[in-house]
């Protein structure tokens, strides 16, 4: 699954919701202006830098007076699009949520009530999670740490490997368990390698912020036992994966019977016992990487058990902190959010309640959005646009000349299959049976965490969900999934500035509709377009059409490598790859789709501008962010998009948009034809 943006780095754990009714309802109609809530068209030129040559910098020359005159709030790491509309999102929802929060008939309401209520989680202290540590202290040999981890998982606390139940990426219309790397509490490995001041600064705080939490916990000796753990996930980063490589779907498609994850375990970490202990329904298993698991498990064997069961004490601690009193939950916001993100301060109370009832009611909540919210007439309105972009890619794919006819024949099959999910679930789920209490937040996490795992370990043996929504309408994203061979947009970015059933063709063509030709362009990215027609993952491309989109994407990576997002510290265009073909190809899909709309007509000039101008200038809108320099930094190294400036920046490679701004040689951005990137 690819996502059009990455969620916050260290997201929530995530949670369980209420009962709800099987399937939908049409949502009640909501009001629609008589005219684009964003200026006279669509877009806010008043935010534009006109003093800026286009060529020289086209995300300053649409956005600058924008950049230079919105702060970035408080509690955020960055602030644009994408942020103001989760905040309205979140606004909407705690409406919704107030309504309700006094009735304690009502799960939402008890839910949301739970967090807001602070003078129980103060009073009761660390009371809550007392039992759980006792049971980690307990611990009085290695033998019994298999068994541990499994029951941390289910608790929502992370361990020294990941799992997930998903589809089968070489036969998607059956569920396995899939097993990934983990043990390491800080976001990258290069965190704990690369030797740089900034590197090692972040290396001390983690070790103060680690000696701080087991203070916290009542641990005696805590400076040195920090380091000890410390030491421990330095070892493991050592084994662990680079990103690029676990991005590779072939590489990281690696599948072992039952009784073969023996060879991955050691006496420390039991993986068949680990595997029987969670489902007895797990026969196989694709682990992501092999080698750096059972380097884990290798190095896990060889460590103090002291030292294992305090990092899973710091696990708990830090995993669990939203649920605990402030003295825990602010020092892990101190480290994860100001240390590593910038943020200066947390966000309130009622934006983290909001979080936690989305993670544990959320289908409940986006139903109720949803029919507030989203309007049938957009998603009437979407579905045209997605068709025009489904429609404007086929022409695409029959006017390549480096694909050979039968990848076409192909690749047209595979657009013919796809399934496209707007606004809302057509089918919501029942969560009958999770317990919620008004007095009782860490109680609920921890329900509502092993209620979510169970649920997730029941689509083992079961047909595939394909009505399964893997994002909540109150989300703003999108996201493709390969396997199911769907594109999906929650309800939440289906608004200005990326879709405005109002405002001027071109700006919703350049700002949803691109996002749009993102989305599908997925399937066919570095990534995507490993999965054929039916969604397997399988080697169905000629070996010209490999070597020639290879050349292309050859191109794409050394483009964005050369861009220094900060002074020293450039864009890793190998790992940005498959986010940079999406925009490259979105845009460009898009693009086709808004001429071919036009039906050989000439698009009127609005306040000046040409309708391939407001295209591209849709574009660079929902692109407008400022990031603090600790987000930006540690996105570098994290997040698989490019920054939201190189994301304008790809208007570069596109012909069209030389002669809509009149791009002269010399400038900044401008590119000899010859080596403009085109793939699709």
């Amino acid at each position: 699954m690819r996502l059009l943006i990455l969620p916050a780095l260290l997201a929530g754990t995530a949670l369980a919701g209420c009962a709800s009714t099987a399937t939908s309802e049409a949502p009640a109609v909501a009001p629609v202006t008589a005219k684009p809530e964003i200026g006279a068209f669509g877009f806010d030129v008043a935010g534009m830098d006109r003093s800026v040559t286009p060529g020289n910098d086209f995300y300053e020359f649409a956005n600058g007076a924008w950049a230079k005159n919105t702060p970035i709030p408080a509690d955020k790491s960055n602030y644009g699009m994408f942020t103001a509309l989760a905040d309205l999102s979140n606004e909407r929802v705690r409406g919704i949520l107030d309504e309700v929060k006094d009735d304690p008939d009502n799960m939402v309401g008890r839910t949301y009530a739970s967090y807001l209520d602070t003078a129980t989680v103060e009073a009761r202290g660390l009371a809550p999670i007392q039992p759980w540590l006792a049971q980690v202290k307990a611990l009085d040999s290695k033998a019994g740490y298999s068994a541990l981890v499994v029951e941390a998982a289910k608790n929502g606390v992370s361990g020294p490997v990941g799992g997930y139940v998903g589809q089968d990426d070489k036969f998607p219309d059956r569920y396995i368990f899939s097993m990934y790397q983990g043990g390491t509490g800080l976001p990258d490995r290069d965190m704990y390698l690369v030797d740089n001041d900034k590197m090692k600064s972040i290396r001390t705080a983690y070790v103060a912020y680690l000696t701080k939490m087991l203070t916290l916990a009542g641990e005696a000796n805590a400076a040195a036992r920090a380091q000890a753990v410390m030491d421990l996930e330095t070892k493991i980063a050592k084994v662990q994966w680079t990103r690029e490589e676990s991005s590779d779907a072939v590489k990281t498609y690696n599948k072992y019977a039952l009784a073969d994850t023996a060879k991955l375990s050691s006496a420390t970490l039991d993986f068949p016992a680990m595997l029987k202990a969670l489902s007895p329904k797990i026969t196989e298993v694709l682990v992501g990487q092999p080698s750096a698991i059972k380097g884990t498990a290798d190095i896990l064997d060889a460590a103090p058990l002291g030292v294992l069961k305090d990092q899973m004490i710091l696990r708990s601690m830090s995993s669990l902190s939203n649920y605990l009193p402030d003295a825990v939950s602010d020092t892990q916001f101190a480290f994860y959010g100001t240390v590593l993100q910038g943020t200066p301060q947390r966000e309130e109370r009622w934006k983290r309640g909001v979080a936690f009832a989305e993670g544990t009611v959320g289908e409940a909540v986006g139903k109720e959005y949803a029919a507030r919210y989203f309007p049938p007439e957009y998603k009437a309105e979407m579905n045209k646009l997605v068709a025009n972009v489904l429609d404007a890619m086929g022409r695409r794919i029959d006017a390549l000349e480096w694909m050979q006819p039968q990848t076409k024949a192909r690749a047209k099959a595979k657009l013919a299959n796809f399934t496209v999910k707007v606004g809302y679930p057509d089918k919501w789920r029942d969560y009958t049976g999770l317990e919620i209490k008004r007095d009782d937040l860490f109680g609920n996490a921890i329900r509502s965490n092993r209620f979510d795992y169970q649920y997730m370990l029941d689509k083992l043996g079961e047909p595939v969900r394909k009505w399964e929504w893997g994002m909540l309408p109150q989300t703003v994203n999108a996201y493709a999934n390969f396997g199911m061979m769907e594109v999906v947009f929650p309800a939440a970015i289906l608004q200005p500035p990326f879709f405005d059933p109002k405002a001027d063709p071109a700006i919703n063509y350049g700002g949803i509709g691109a996002v749009i030709g993102h989305e599908i362009s997925h399937h066919f990215d570095d990534q995507g377009a490993k999965y054929n027609e039916k969604g397997e993952l399988s080697d169905w491309w000629t070996p010209a059409d490999v070597k020639a989109f290879e050349a292309a994407s050859k191109q794409l990576v050394a483009q964005y490598d050369a861009y220094e997002a900060l002074p020293g510290e450039h864009v890793k265009g190998e790992f940005t790859l498959g986010e940079n073909i999406g925009d490259l190809a979105g845009l460009t899909i898009a693009y086709d789709a808004y001429k071919h709309s036009l039906e050989g007509k000439e698009a009127p000039v609005i306040d000046g501008f040409t309708g391939d101008q407001r295209f591209y200038l849709g574009w660079a809108q929902v692109w407008r962010r400022n990031y603090r320099e600790a987000n930006l930094r540690a996105r570098l190294l994290t997040d698989p998009h490019s920054p939201s400036i190189q994301r304008a920046w790809v208007v570069r490679n596109l012909d069209p948009w030389y002669g809509a701004f009149d791009a002269k040689p010399g400038e900044t951005l401008y590119l000899d034809p010859a080596k403009r990137v085109r793939i699709w």
